[in-house]
């Protein structure tokens, strides 16, 4: 069965360095763009090869060392982020090790030439035939990040609490809407928002996609801004462009996310998928492109129906446990592998035990099956087919190898001569010499062995090192949170004392004994409000405007009267108070400017005023009192100011008659 995976149906660009290095000055490339039969080719600069990429977003980037693109890694991975959504790197001769282009493009039968241009054509056309490792330093989990589109500082002033409030009600409508459109695509993902004075000031969605499958566009619009990144890597990591179709146990767990996992005969864990939106069709294609199923295994008894359709459709063995796996099971089963949900863990666990039932049947198939003959195929008609090993072999042994030389027939034996006597001592010589090398290979290979098997607890031990580093750095990151949390609620309890301090106080401006106030009654009748301000300035006229509000009608009493200018009292005179209570002196340009707009008066001394916090109270009729006062004064210097301004004029008339008279 053909395992293409369709990569002919989209545009493969081939690339190879034309003139210059990348590490020194700008390199020219060779480039071909291969599409079906159409053949493009072209030599452009690093600058408008990134641009052409970006432009008609090709489907694979191949390349025979992808080093020929980037100086170093960091450079590597930068040139990886920044290709488009759906756009791969592929290097064509392989991963870490890459082998010569010229022995690559033989193998497949594929032209090839020393020249740039045609070492570009035969990666295209290799990557095209799904040939090569797929470069990437990006994991499938991308970043959603919604966030504030300009900043809440400013240059002050009373309204800028509400546009705070604006930007971070925007962010919080965006993110609600992101997360409506995630859920309408049936995404994966997890969140975490930083709540703010009227919204949010960011939200981060990590989702489990790639950027081109998540219905989220990145940009700014107004006030939020969405930036959309793809999760790095520990290092760059290879991956075949075709997976082999191996022969392979498949391990499912259906359900709203479906999960499908492959083991080989090995009893090595191979690939694991899982997705919430794949139906049954995308499944078994999943499969099809992935390996060949000998067994289809489920973790509980019965079969679910979805699965028992999965494995007649591969003609494919069944297995189920005696009973539903526990999760404790499956979690000790799957270790030591790697999965990103229990959907996933569930059919990992459900193939490896499958394996596990089937070891011993594998290994006795495998002794069986001679070196040149496939043992999957063999193992997949006995597990499957039901058929026995020697039916298999005998079905597929060559009818030509049953030809086998005639005896020559029995002859006198002759005595030997000096030579044919030297000829067999160094026969037996060189016999004895090839048993010596296969018993050295066979030393090699168990010392190969023992490598292979050290290296691989190595790798072991460094996956559970990076395991419980990524614990530790949870964990950290899980304690920060928990001292932010911790911050955040000693505040909000520091808060709430000073609120709940300040209504006892409250209370207890409303429940003044009487004895404070003889001529009151009983109700409290006849007090009225009394705003208190530290300072005759700017700066504490504002301060209590926002405390507390300063507005017309408004008494108002000042501790420290003597630092009014001009433009201090015009800002209280706009307010258009009933009554000013002063402390101390007033300066006379202050004085001037209430004076001119009527507004009264009178030394705090004159009205009997009851502070608690922020709060006071004075009596009614002391304020009007201190207002007519107030107004007898004012009818006094208004007629100072005017018999002032008669004699002037007089005084003013007689020099100009004397004037006249000399």
């Amino acid at each position: 069965m053909n395992a293409r995976t369709g990569a002919l149906d989209d545009v493969v660009f081939g690339v190879d360095v034309q003139s210059g290095d990348v590490r020194g000055e700008a390199p020219s490339y060779a480039l071909v763009v291969f599409e079906g039969d159409e053949i493009e080719r072209d030599v452009v600069s690093h600058r408008k090869l990134r641009r052409r990429i970006e432009d008609e977003r090709p489907g694979l980037v191949a390349t025979d060392n992808m080093y020929e693109l980037a100086e170093d890694k960091d450079a590597l991975i930068h040139f990886l982020g920044g290709l488009p959504d759906g756009t791969r790197l592929v290097q064509v001769t392989g991963a870490e090790r890459p082998e010569p282009l010229s022995r690559v493009a033989s193998r497949h039968g594929v032209p090839y030439g020393k020249d740039p241009m045609k070492e570009a054509e035969a990666s295209a056309r290799l990557a095209a035939a799904n040939v090569g490792q797929v470069v990437s330093a990006f994991t499938d989990t991308t970043t959603v990040k919604v966030a504030r589109g300009r900043s809440t500082g400013g240059g002050g002033g009373w309204s800028e609490d509400r546009y705070t409030r604006r930007i971070h009600g925007a962010v919080k409508r965006r993110a609600r809407e992101v997360e409506s459109e995630l859920d309408d695509a049936g995404l994966e993902y997890e969140t975490d928002v930083t709540e703010k004075y009227g919204g949010f000031s960011n939200a981060v969605f990590a989702v489990e996609a790639r950027p081109e499958d998540i219905p989220v566009s990145r940009g700014r619009h107004g006030d939020v801004r969405v930036e959309i990144e793809r999760e790095r890597r520990d290092g760059i990591e290879f991956r075949p462009l075709a997976k082999r179709r191996d022969h392979v146990i498949v391990g499912v767990d259906p359900g709203t996310t479906t999960a499908v996992a492959l083991v080989g005969l090995d009893g090595a864990v191979l690939d694991v998928y899982s997705s919430r939106t794949v139906d049954t069709a995308g499944v078994t294609e999943w499969i099809v492109e992935h390996g060949r199923p000998v067994v289809v295994a489920a973790d509980v008894t019965p079969m679910p129906e979805t699965v028992e359709k999965l494995r007649r459709s591969f003609d494919a063995a069944g297995w189920v446990p005696a009973s539903d796996l526990p999760v404790d099971e499956k979690q000790h089963r799957t270790r030591e592998e790697a999965y990103d949900n229990d959907h996933e863990r569930d059919a990992m666990a459900a193939a490896l035990s499958a394996y596990d039932d089937h070891e011993d049947q594998f290994d006795r198939i495998a002794a069986k099956v001679p070196a040149r003959i496939d043992t999957g195929e063999v193992t997949a008609r006995v597990v499957a087919g039901e058929e026995s090993v020697e039916a298999v072999l005998a079905d597929l042994a060559d009818d030509g190898d049953d030809d086998e030389a005639d005896d020559a027939g029995e002859h006198e034996p002759r005595e030997l001569t000096d030579e044919e006597k030297e000829i067999k001592r160094l026969r037996t010589q060189v016999e004895r010499l090839q048993n010596h090398v296969e018993t050295l290979e066979e030393t090699i290979e168990e010392k190969d062995r023992r490598i292979e098997e050290q290296e691989t607890e190595l790798a072991r031990a460094r996956s559970d090192q990076r395991r419980e580093v990524r614990k530790d750095r949870e964990v950290t990151k899980l304690r920060r949170k928990k001292e932010e949390l911790g911050e955040k609620l000693e505040a909000e309890r520091g808060a709430r004392e000073d609120l709940e301090g300040k209504l006892e106080r409250l209370k207890a401006l409303w429940k003044l004994d009487h004895s404070n106030f003889a001529d009151v009654s009983e109700k409290k009748e006849g007090l009225v409000p009394v705003k208190v301000v530290d300072q005759f300035t700017t700066d504490d006229l504002r301060d209590a405007d926002e405390r507390f509000g300063l507005i017309e009608d408004d008494i108002v009493m000042f501790r420290d009267a003597s630092g009014a200018g001009r433009s201090t009292a015009q800002r209280l005179a706009d307010v258009n108070p009933r009554l000013v209570l002063r402390t101390g002196g007033l300066s006379d340009a202050a004085d001037e400017i209430l004076f001119e707009h009527e507004i009264p008066v009178a030394s705090a001394d004159m009205v009997t005023v009851q502070e608690v916090d922020e709060l006071a109270v004075a009596r009614e009729r002391e304020v009007e009192a201190a207002i007519e006062d107030w107004e007898e004064r004012a009818e006094e210097r208004l007629r100072e100011r005017n018999a002032e301004m008669v004699d002037k004029i007089i005084s003013e008339h007689r020099a100009g008659e004397r004037g006249e008279s000399d």
